[in-house]
């Protein structure tokens, strides 16, 4: 066996998510071949504040991981960062980073770029696809050019919505019937979502989604099945197997993925015909591609009941790698197990890294 790489796996941030990727980092470490890697874990605190945790792993999911970690100013941060340039052998070079951080300020291009000026491999989507893929107005608008079908939609600002609530509300319901959904534009894991019968939970729906961005979508209710399917790879990305979601509330919020103690339903495979399974494994490659991602996404579609036409949701660039998680899930199936699919997400990370 050759020399282990040193792989740091970033975790937590400032963003609504922060709880699930420390769940997300944990299975990840846990699954991680430590003949392989050497592991270095850096979390980041809800306050933005950088940390370096040499304890149990599995302190990371509660968050009590913190009262053992050595916090960093902000020029420890730095040097920490560029210790690559520094000549000194006490201080080892990342080879490859594995950014787990849902959300605003990790999965949206930012650290991204900071990897990219740092000039180290890291796992996942670069920094244009993983801003569109956490933009869901301007992703669905390049779904839309590249011929893919997507629901009826309309966006808001923050800004209009707070200056004129009643006539935001009266634009809205004059574009569509209830129930109507709202979005934050740039929040995952279902964070802010809501789903609103009458102008009271419209209203209420869209002070929620202003809480967490400057930019809101207002989306038509479809009546469907909720499907989900994982991309994998870099120049040619293949898809895995088609699985389904059956949420244990009204539609999959964030209490329904991570904390109702497996009351949600994940049917792998779901129980589809072969043509409409290939129809959304197609459509998935096609959006990944339509972003330019690299290396993982999850995507997600409605199935309408009794049209059974497909619509595409949404593109996610650092899915759920949590023990529920239907991206790891799917390809666990497909015969390739945590462990696997993070070596070979760390192959994909250097193979881009060298084109």
């Amino acid at each position: 066996m050759g020399e282990r790489l040193n792989v740091a796996v970033v975790f937590g941030g400032k963003s609504g998510e922060h709880e699930v990727s420390l769940m997300s980092a944990t299975n990840i470490i846990n699954a991680m071949d430590k003949e392989k890697y050497n592991i270095y874990m850096m979390g980041i605190t809800k306050q933005g504040k950088w940390m370096t945790y040499k304890g149990d792993v599995n302190k990371i999911i509660d968050g009590s991981w913190e009262e053992e970690a050595a916090g960093l100013d902000k020029e420890e941060t730095i040097n920490l960062l560029f210790s690559g340039i520094f000549d000194d052998e006490a201080k080892k070079k990342i080879d490859v980073v594995f950014p787990v951080l849902h959300g605003p300020n990790g999965e949206d291009g930012t650290i991204q770029g900071l990897f990219e000026m740092l000039d180290i491999p890291y796992v996942g989507c670069g920094v244009m696809a993983s801003a569109l893929g956490m933009d869901k107005d301007f992703s669905k608008q390049l779904f839309g050019r590249a011929g893919l079908p997507v629901g009826d939609y309309i966006v808001m600002l923050k800004e209009d919505i707070n200056k004129d609530m009643a006539y935001a509300a009266g634009t809205i319901e004059g574009k569509f019937a209830y129930p109507v959904f709202i979005k934050p534009a740039n929040m995952g894991s279902s964070v802010g979502i809501t789903k609103a019968h009458n102008r009271k939970e419209l209203i209420d729906g869209l002070t929620e989604a202003c809480r967490y961005d400057r930019k809101i979508l207002i989306e038509e209710n479809i009546n469907c099945r909720e499907i989900e399917c994982s991309v994998l790879g870099n120049n040619d990305p293949v898809a895995s197997g088609v699985g389904e979601i059956i949420p244990s509330k009204e539609f999959y919020d964030y209490e329904a993925k991570y904390f109702d103690d497996g009351k949600s339903v994940l049917v792998i495979p779901a129980e589809l015909p072969d043509n409409k399974i290939q129809e959304i494994r197609e459509i998935a490659v096609k959006a990944y591609k339509s972003l330019g991602c690299c290396g993982m996404a999850r995507v997600d579609f409605f199935l309408e009941k009794g049209t059974e036409k497909v619509y595409l949701n949404e593109l996610n660039t650092i899915p759920g790698f949590t023990k529920i998680s239907m991206y790891p899930k799917l390809w666990d199936t497909a015969g390739l197990s945590c462990g696997k699919l993070i070596d070979r997400l760390i192959e994909l990370a250097i193979e881009r890294y060298n084109e």
